[in-house]
């Protein structure tokens, strides 16, 4: 066996860098593989609807909760439920309830029924493409058009006029509620637990992948949010270990005046906002002009 001068064995040196080269490649490889099944179960991770009857949880008869049908562009029909608060008429307006990625809206009857407790308005919450009893796929494109399909039911069957409808959405819901803000009147944004981005929530969950080019739903609240027209009120948990807080705060300093934003002490992603939350967006309502018609009765604070 050769060698070179000072006792080098290079056949041996050879070998060491064909086997790093094999070790890199194989690293390379696998970096690549993960990184193209994450792209190709983007939907999969974004997405996490169940459908009826797999998982679905009837009404409760104090809800008045009524069965709406909307129809897409697309062919795919939407399930909704219109739970008018009692007493309701429409100069009282309405609640377009947007939900989180999970799930489906029967998952929501007791955030509906504080809503209408606190409010006294008429609430209508839908489920997104492939949620529940909606037919279609999940996507993007789909959500935002269950949102419309859902605020034109409200203006067009329930004859309220657009600066009665009060927007909540909640986590993903929130990018829902954000992005129909941009384009539609409304009385006031309500946004709890809400990402900037899609491609922000990637680079947190995945820093070591290249995710933020490749990402077809991106969801962008944060770039969207100062096209509102204001009256946003923004909630987000301190303890919440799924969205960062810091994302929260994020959206309520690029949203417009008038805004204000909760912070919801010690709670988690999926914990209930509590009846003060609710007290707290009354207040709101009634800060920025946004009450209720003249004669009606204000809906009663509580903690």
């Amino acid at each position: 066996m050769s060698t070179v001068p000072g006792g080098t064995d290079v056949p041996r040196q050879r070998t060491w860098t064909r086997r790093l080269r094999r070790v890199v490649l194989l690293l390379g490889s696998l970096y690549l593989g993960v990184f193209l099944v994450l792209l190709a179960l983007e939907r999969w991770l974004i997405f996490h609807p169940t459908t009826y009857p797999a998982d679905w949880i009837d009404p409760p008869p104090a809800l008045h909760a009524e069965d709406v049908w909307l129809s897409l562009e697309d062919g795919a029909r939407i399930h909704a439920w219109w739970c008018p608060a009692e007493g309701w008429r429409p100069s009282k307006g309405a609640i377009l309830y947007a939900h989180g990625n999970a799930g489906n809206l029967s998952y929501r009857a007791e955030p509906v029924r504080m809503w209408q407790e606190h409010t006294g308005m008429g609430v209508l919450i839908f489920d997104y493409p492939g949620y529940g009893r909606s037919s279609g796929k999940p996507n993007e494109a789909g959500c935002y058009a269950a949102a419309d399909a859902g605020y034109d039911w409200l203006l067009r069957e329930q004859h309220i006029a657009p600066e009665s409808v009060v927007l909540y959405g909640g986590s993903l819901g929130g990018a829902v509620m954000i992005e129909l803000a941009t384009r539609r009147p409304y009385r006031a944004l309500v946004v709890v637990s809400a990402f900037t981005s899609i491609p922000d929530m990637a680079a947190q969950l995945y820093p070591w992948l290249p995710t933020r080019r490749f990402i077809r739903n991106r969801f962008e609240s944060l770039d969207k949010i100062g096209r509102t027209q204001g009256r946003v009120f923004l909630a987000h948990g301190t303890a919440d270990r799924f969205i960062p807080y810091s994302m929260g705060e994020r959206l309520f300093a690029a949203a417009p005046e008038p805004k204000a934003f909760l912070p919801l002490v010690g709670h988690d992603h999926n914990d209930g906002a509590g009846p003060e939350f609710y007290a707290e967006v009354v207040r709101f309502l009634a800060r920025t002009g946004a009450t209720p018609a003249r004669g009606e009765a204000q809906p009663a604070e509580r903690r």
